[in-house]
């Protein structure tokens, strides 16, 4: 295939993905999270002070606040989730979000619009990026497919349009990979230089990403083994000296300025007061809440105590899990089988096949395990094939580490690995419609790929502009998803204007409402909006009245109980005996009428 029509194919694909991207996401209110994200994002580039959502780092929310700036937003500077005179709890950076989209002037569906464009572009570039280096590492074909598989996930079209740091993740996963794998195999200044300067600024982009520390330092003591000829000592010490200058470099010239800027208008006490608070109801040890403390009470180095704090809370966040509903059951402390289920339903079944065929071509290609036989044959394959070992120790790394968490709230905490396996797939795919000199034999392969892709596009674009809601054919479609699973793999709030929508042609003079997400039910419905909530007796509700429930608050109040989780999960039960709902608004928000 010529470079042309290659640049000519994923030109279009990156198009057609900016387009889907953007006129997808126009109907859907604010989701969960970006009632945080994107005011304390505004808060940082307008106030220089970091109070709010310390938990999460600040790059991505601030690219997504920078068309805010041209916007002349009012913000609630006098409001008591601003002013904090009391200790900072967690869901005051929520009631400041509500108070600045929907309680100050603003117009909250142009501050959700614009600051979703930045988030829009992010997903682009990132595109863009993986084709760059599938091409540059396998050619034309696998960097297309890649960039296919890429441009039609549905995981990527529901989450790279919202201002979370989810999809900025996987660009940092990606951009220091290939920084750091390229300063390993030339260790230039340049290249040194870089890698310093792009790791500083991935770590800035979402304190998961952590994890890429004993990822580079694996991949670091391998590369400088496998490449010490005689002097294995030497050439081990040298890398590590040059790592720990790589990482000082991101350390000091990127996260050492951008905290100092966002600390400017932080007041000393207030972050001192802040930190203490915050982690005072961790399972953070003691000496670290100390250091921590002291640090935010120092001058030079309370940039780095903010940074401190915000990875300190994201670690003490995943031990801790988060309330959910998973197959039948309601739990705090997660499942160990949750996110290879929710991988398992939540992409699309024809992605799964060419896994499938990928996986068996290069297990049968490799004949027998590398590693066996000959150390010498394991050591020289990984010389061969480095950048191929990198992503795959990533993907055991990561997944190891997701398995473990009690942190079980979406796919979306799994898309850090989907650009290498989007590679790796690819790689196995081209290399199996290489394989054999049979014509007939040829002809079938390229048929079943097209098969297959024909089948991945009708899949997804079928969902659209609902693509947070998908579920592929093993779970029967979007229409079961919230069976299996729910909260940002199927409900995040996405629907609530939609719902607004429905009231209104329908005719409904009133509606209860019990909504999860970012959006203000009573904003969008005004004088039609009853409040209403789980555990209120149903005996409340008049007859022919009319109750929509989001799907993620119904799951919660269906479920069993897990072991040892000890809070109410039966007080949705009672809207069995009306199932199924006269309506689903989108696929999140279920409505029912009382008789």
């Amino acid at each position: 295939m010529s470079n042309r029509l290659t640049y000519i194919i994923a030109g279009i694909l990156l198009t057609i993905l900016f387009f889907v991207a953007v006129f997808s996401m126009k109907d859907d209110s604010a989701t969960f999270d970006e009632l945080a994200h994107t005011p304390a994002g505004y808060s940082y580039l307008s106030q220089r002070d970091y109070r709010l959502n310390p938990e999460h780092p600040p790059l991505i929310k601030d690219l997504a606040a920078i068309p805010l700036l041209f916007l002349n937003l009012n913000f609630p500077k006098d409001h008591p989730s601003w002013v904090q005179e009391e200790n900072p709890v967690w869901w005051l950076q929520f009631e400041f979000g509500s108070q600045f989209l929907y309680h100050s002037g603003n117009n909250p569906d142009q501050i959700v619009f614009w600051s979703r464009l930045p988030m829009i572009l992010l997903l682009i570039f990132l595109g863009w990026l993986l084709f760059y280096w599938a091409r540059e590492l396998f050619g034309n074909k696998v960097a297309l497919l890649s960039l296919f598989l890429f441009s039609f996930s549905p995981t990527f079209l529901a989450h790279g349009r919202l201002v979370t740091t989810d999809v900025g993740a996987v660009l940092g996963v990606v951009l220091a990979s290939y920084f750091w794998l390229k300063f390993l195999k030339s260790p230039t200044k340049k290249n040194i230089i870089l890698a310093g300067l792009i790791f500083g600024i991935v770590m800035l982009f979402k304190f998961s990403l952590i994890l890429l520390i004993p990822f580079f330092a694996i991949i670091t003591l391998v590369y400088a083994w496998v490449k010490g000829e005689k002097n294995y000592i030497f050439n081990i010490l040298k890398y590590v000296g040059l790592a720990l200058l790589v990482g000082t470099i991101g350390m000091v010239f990127i996260i050492f300025p951008v905290y100092q800027y966002h600390v400017l208008n932080y007041p000393v006490e207030r972050q001192v007061r802040d930190t203490q608070f915050l982690l005072s109801s961790t399972v953070i040890p003691k000496p670290l809440t100390d250091l921590n403390i002291w640090m935010a009470s120092n001058p030079i180095l309370r940039p780095f105590s903010q940074y401190l704090l915000g990875l300190l809370l994201a670690v003490n966040r995943g031990t801790g899990g988060n309330t959910t509903y998973f197959l039948g059951e309601v739990s705090a402390a997660g499942w160990v089988q949750y996110f290879p289920i929710v991988y398992l339903l939540k992409e699309p079944l024809a992605f799964h096949v060419l896994t499938l065929i990928a996986v068996l071509f290069l297990s049968y290609s490799i004949k027998r395990p590398f590693w066996q036989k000959s150390f010498s044959r394991f050591k020289n394959w990984i010389i061969a094939h480095f950048t191929e070992f990198a992503f795959l120790l990533w993907l055991f790394i990561y997944w190891g580490t997701s398995l473990s968490s009690n942190l079980n709230i979406g796919v979306r905490h799994l898309l850090p690995t989907f650009p290498f396996i989007y590679i790796l797939v690819s790689f196995g795919i081209v290399s199996w419609l290489k394989a054999g000199k049979n014509l007939a034999f040829s002809f079938i392969k390229y048929s079943i790929l097209i098969i297959l892709i024909l089948w991945q596009i009708s899949s997804v674009v079928s969902i659209y502009p609902h693509f947070l809601s998908y579920f592929n054919e093993i779970a029967g479609g979007p229409d079961n998803g919230y069976v299996y699973t729910v909260d940002s793999n199927l409900d995040w709030g996405q629907d609530l204007k939609r719902l607004k929508k429905w009231v209104d042609e329908n005719n409904i003079e009133k509606i209860y409402v019990d909504y999860f997400g970012g959006g203000d039910a009573k904003f969008y419905l005004k004088e039609k909006f009853i409040p209403w909530w789980g555990t209120r007796d149903p005996e409340e509700l008049p007859r022919g009245s009319y109750l929509a429930v989001s799907a993620t608050l119904l799951q919660g109040g269906r479920g069993e109980p897990a072991p040892g989780f000890d809070q109410p999960t039966d007080y949705y039960r009672w809207l069995y005996q009306y199932d199924p709902p006269i309506a689903k608004i989108g696929y999140s928000i279920f409505v029912y009428q009382i008789q």
